[in-house]
């Protein structure tokens, strides 16, 4: 059955992150390139409704001004999309540093969620922004420095989350922590819960599930002593252990990525290793991702949710620009829409 909601959105920062000059990178890929590909691909007379923008260069310049994101806006919706959902650049090396930092560096933290807010703002005044949050993590790649301390580092993340939620909330804005297991304090369902839980503003700060990240979570692969999962599980094993995390994040969550993921682990660039995000046909692929999604999104529109989007961050450019596999994104969103959808 065809439904109107959740709208469907795809990320634009996968022609970015893990992408660069290095070694062992790729070019990455304009956003012009990234929404001819999303406005071009259909299935079954259907497309995507909008897209989710990535705030830092080569895609959108932090301190573009007014006129700039005017004209990003119009360019946007003149290829018949709508901007959802956006990445504050709260990274060091970008506009931000770590959350769990000293004063100077949670400072800059609080800077980037003021400029993601700024030019949110714009483009809803605009009009081609109709929904969605903004997404933010620790910026603290790897575990180790957090294990040193982890009471105290979760506590340190958690009171630059309040501010940033404070600042967000102030805009009219909300924030959603994207879970992955390369974040300090938010690498394992249960380091991510904790987290959420000393935040506690469930109405300007949330999570964001994606299927990808969180399937890694039942394995425990940066915390084994969170693990669900055992390799060799069973179907009956999976799923009990797929409700048991979902059923303590999806109260949090206000964002979904839809996703698949090999059960391997893929880091590029500067990109610490993560879940590897995999082609929505990708024969490897571990998850049933319609029935997956099906899980996150009970009760969507009662927190807020008004659309999905899907995530394929680190494919290989030739991957990115075959328009095939935008059809088969395409596919399998309208599928998750279809049986977990709204009016």
């Amino acid at each position: 059955m065809s439904h109107s909601f959740p709208k469907l959105h795809n990320a634009l920062w996968p022609g970015v992150v893990g992408k660069g000059d290095g070694p062992d990178q790729e070019p990455p890929l304009s956003l012009d390139t990234m929404l001819n590909l999303t406005a071009a691909a259909q299935r079954g007379g259907k497309k995507f409704d909008g897209v989710d923008l990535f705030l830092f260069l080569p895609h959108t310049d932090p301190s573009a001004s007014e006129e700039d994101l005017r004209r990003m806006a119009d360019d946007i919706q003149g290829r018949g999309l709508s901007v959802g959902s956006l990445v504050a650049p709260v990274w060091p090396g970008t506009v931000g540093d770590s959350a769990m930092g000293d004063a100077a560096s949670r400072k800059a933290f609080l800077s980037a969620i003021e400029t993601a807010c700024r030019i949110g703002s714009a483009l809803s005044a605009h009009g081609v922004r109709r929904r969605g949050v903004i997404r933010v993590d620790s910026a603290e790649f790897g575990v180790d420095k957090w294990r040193s301390d982890p009471r105290g580092n979760t506590k340190k993340i958690a009171e630059t989350f309040q501010e940033a939620a404070r600042i967000a909330a102030g805009h009219g804005e909300r924030l959603a922590a994207e879970g992955e297991i390369c974040w300090a304090g938010m690498h394992s369902w249960k380091d991510m819960l904790d987290l959420l839980e000393a935040v506690a503003m469930p109405d300007s700060f949330g999570f964001q599930a994606d299927l990808a990240h969180t399937y890694l979570f039942l394995l425990g692969y940066n915390a084994p002593e969170h693990a669900l999962l055992s390799e060799g599980y069973d179907d009956e094993e999976f799923y009990a252990a797929y409700e048991q995390m979902v059923a303590k994040l999806r109260p949090w969550t206000i964002d979904i990525h839809i996703a698949q993921n090999d059960g391997n682990v893929f880091g590029a660039g500067s990109h610490d290793k993560t879940g590897k995000h995999c082609r929505a046909d990708d024969p490897n692929g571990k998850l049933d991702i319609v029935r997956c999604a099906s899980y996150w999104l009970q009760g969507a529109a009662d927190r807020g949710i008004e659309h999905i989007c899907w995530d394929g961050c680190m494919f290989p450019n030739a991957v990115l620009q075959n328009p095939q596999t935008w059809d088969a994104i395409l596919d399998v969103m309208i599928q998750v829409q279809d049986n977990c959808g709204w009016d």
